[in-house]
């Protein structure tokens, strides 16, 4: 397996499975307005999205996407997840953990002090799978959101 950063030219490739990552929390498939706000993100490098690719094959086994932020707390910059995809054949192959990991290497070294993710109240694979990799529950701070 390879993990390698995609750019606009991997739209064709990421917007399928972004579309079945936002199906998975029960939002409407929206291909066109999805490949937009993805091409946007890239095009003004307000996302970094890596896949995960077979190595033989190319075949792409899914993606992460996390959004750059800063805290004036800390006075560092931040990435934070907003979107992780593995296909149903790739599932239990450790593909989400090659992506987050490869994520921490580049975060690192780009001098990234922190790196944060929300995922749904009862998703436990996922919450499983975050706490393996190092994350904890945030104790200090609640987080609340405002629909506008």
């Amino acid at each position: 397996m390879r993990i390698v950063q995609a750019g606009v030219e991997r739209l064709n490739e990421i917007t399928p499975l972004f579309i079945k990552y936002r199906e998975f929390y029960g939002q409407a498939p929206k291909p066109e307005a999805s490949e937009r706000f993805l091409r946007a993100r890239l095009q003004e490098d307000q996302a970094i999205i890596l896949l995960a690719e077979d190595e033989q094959s190319g075949k792409v086994l899914g993606f992460c996407q996390f959004i750059p932020s800063f805290s004036a707390l800390t006075l560092n910059a931040s990435w934070v997840l907003k979107g992780i995809y593995v296909i149903e054949e790739a599932r239990r192959q450790l593909v989400a953990d090659r992506m987050i990991n490869h994520a921490k290497e580049m975060a690192r070294a780009q001098g990234i002090g922190r790196m944060t993710v929300m995922t749904g109240e009862s998703n436990e694979v996922a919450h499983g799978l975050y706490r393996s990799l190092g994350f904890s529950d945030d104790v200090d701070f609640r987080y609340f959101a405002l629909k506008l």
